[in-house]
């Protein structure tokens, strides 16, 4: 796939998901943004890096600060509603003419 090349994802801005692979596994979150084009996704609290800094003159004293970087989309799973800790997949469903988010393994409940 090329960089130009745009991919649905169904992971979506505000959805709490957990992390299934990687350093920061079993740790859930929020997502803040979704990133189509590279398949990303930065949750809240998880992928944290230190960057130092230099000084400016509007900073004098530089600093290090901690910046949440983007993981993987595959490395996440959506959290299930009820019980902490599982996953769910998400599946559509066409209700009333209008197209909805559903969890799988919830019984099909409506994602809000």
């Amino acid at each position: 796939m090329n960089a130009n090349q745009s991919v649905t994802m169904k992971i979506k801005k505000g959805d709490t998901v957990v992390i299934i692979s990687g350093g920061d596994k079993g740790k859930t979150g929020k997502v803040l943004s979704v990133h189509p084009r590279t398949q990303e996704v930065t949750v809240e609290g998880v992928n944290i890096i230190t960057k130092h800094v230099k000084p400016t003159r509007e900073n004098p004293r530089g600093e290090i600060k901690k910046i949440t970087q983007p993981i993987h989309a595959g490395k996440v799973a959506i959290a299930h509603p009820t019980e902490k800790g599982r996953t769910s997949r998400i599946a559509y469903e066409v209700k009333n003419g209008t197209k909805v988010r559903v969890y799988r393994q919830a019984g099909n409940k409506e994602i809000k």
